[in-house]
């Protein structure tokens, strides 16, 4: 079972692993890596199962693509 938490970014729709607090903001990574961003808790929800799934399956789509 893993200890990683997702949260859902009400503002924009963003996923994010939770990477811990600053200032008053909950700090978040994308789904699979990438530049953190800040959000208000307030704006947080919790991530539904199928939509990090979503988030990872889309992030290897991308990644996956020839130029």
């Amino acid at each position: 079972m893993s200890d990683v938490s997702y949260a859902l970014d009400v503002r924009d729709g963003r996923i994010g692993e939770v990477m811990g607090r600053e200032g008053g903001y909950v700090q978040l990574r994308p789904v699979g890596g990438g530049r953190e961003w800040d959000c208000p808790p307030e704006a947080l929800e919790e991530a539904a199962p199928g939509d990090v799934l979503r988030a990872r399956v889309r992030r290897v789509n991308r990644e996956g693509r020839l130029p």
